[in-house]
């Protein structure tokens, strides 16, 4: 058989075993080329050209494609066409889906704006996981647990892994970060001496800059073990350990008074159906003078998030609206005194986020295995990309008791 011959064109019982099932995966069918057509058709004709497994190639778009994707065999094909944001992810994940061009610019360009049909018929969400007390400390560990090695690898030296905010655009990440957690302290107006509880602190960075910079007294909760471990012991180096308590609990056990409530990057893992029962612990945490700051990604409208990241990435996540976080404040008398959309900052958060990562692909392939890598590439180009079309917001917003009358006038102090 010349080398030169396609397998799709091989005919008789001459092709046996695999070289007979590699035959029939690459095989395309009329079919195929119709149903993808169509579907891209119905996605908008998004600029990007799709490889059949025979090679054959299928474009739907106007002007020069930003990039292709192959599907290697009929099933990907499949899995892809009765449910995108699935199917694309975990073929490519597994190596299925062959991307060629920026991973960046074919997703961006896959996400054309599409019909309401459309978005129902063929981008519906899996349902997000219950955040119970104990489904929480699932996904969470599913998550956060993954071996504080493996952040170290990417994240900033703080271990922030939430927004960050570029005072300018030559910013680095490091400077970023800290310009984020001045800007919280700033905005709820944070004094030496008073009592802060933070909701979900990941590895203990902003805790550690409240107690450092601003003098206060933090309790500090979090159901990861990995993360309180490791702030435990960056406090207790950095001798702030009279001034910042650790606690490995869930924020529904929060008890005390204090004078802030912050909560930054936890919100998306509370789930709205516990919206109610997060007021309620800020509720019995503050006092009159009371106020605090919420910082999550969100949406401009109600929708689940993406369903490859929430099966396999975020269990459990969901990013709220504005208007779905009221009830974290309307039942108990809480003004919203400010809201602000970071959303450009988080594109560029992330967009370092991968760019750092990439940097370490050969560490983090040594821990784990060649799909991790694919799957977390493809989690941080999607993240990136997912803000920079607004498909998510980063809203932070500030809070306080309805008399409380202790803010300052304008915004000045925020920029200071």
């Amino acid at each position: 058989m010349p080398m030169s011959q396609p397998l799709s064109q091989v005919q008789g019982s001459a092709v046996t075993g695999p070289a007979r099932a590699q035959a029939t995966r690459a095989r395309a069918l009329p079919i195929d080329r119709v149903l993808l057509r169509a579907f891209l058709r119905f996605a908008g004709r998004p600029p990007v050209r799709c490889v059949l497994p025979n090679g054959d190639a299928v474009y739907e778009g106007s002007g020069e494609p930003v990039g292709s994707m192959r599907f290697r065999d009929r099933a990907t094909l499949y899995h892809f066409l009765r449910a995108p944001e699935i199917g694309f992810g975990e073929g490519y994940t597994d190596g299925r889906i062959e991307i060629d061009g920026d991973l960046v610019e074919i997703v961006a360009a896959a996400y054309q704006p599409v019909a309401p049909l459309v978005e129902k018929l063929f981008f519906t969400a899996r349902r997000a996981r219950q955040n119970s007390l104990v489904g929480s400390r699932h996904n969470i560990h599913r998550h956060y647990d993954l071996g504080n090695h493996f952040y170290r690898l990417w994240l900033d030296e703080r271990m922030l892994y939430t927004c960050a905010y570029f005072p300018t655009p030559e910013a680095s990440l490091e400077d970023a970060q800290v310009a984020k957690m001045h800007h919280v302290c700033r905005k709820v107006g944070l004094q030496p001496g008073e009592r802060v509880v933070e909701a979900g602190c990941g590895w203990g960075a902003l805790a550690m800059h409240m107690a450092q910079h601003y003098g206060a007294h933090v309790r500090a909760f979090n159901i990861s073990h990995e993360q309180i471990s490791w702030a435990r012991e960056r406090a207790a180096r950095a001798g702030l350990g009279e001034r910042i308590e650790f606690i490995e609990d869930d924020y529904r056990n929060v008890s005390g008074t204090y004078d802030c409530f912050i909560s930054v990057g936890m919100l998306e893992h509370v789930g709205a159906d516990h919206y109610r029962d997060f007021g309620a612990v800020i509720d019995r945490c503050l006092p009159a003078h009371g106020r605090g700051l919420i910082h999550s990604i969100g949406r401009n409208r109600p929708a689940r998030l993406n369903a490859w990241i929430e099966k396999h990435i975020f269990p459990g996540a969901y990013p709220p609206t504005l208007g779905e976080m009221m009830p974290i404040f309307e039942p108990f008398g809480l003004s919203v005194l400010d809201v602000e959309n970071l959303r450009p900052h988080y594109e560029r958060t992330a967009a370092d986020w991968l760019a750092r990562f990439e940097r370490q692909v050969d560490q983090v392939r040594d821990m784990f295995d060649e799909r991790f890598v694919r799957a977390w590439r493809l989690y941080l180009a999607g993240t990136s990309v997912a803000f920079r079309i607004g498909l998510l917001q980063l809203f932070q917003v500030v809070f306080a008791r309805d008399r409380f009358n202790g803010m300052p006038w304008t915004r000045a102090h925020v920029y200071a």
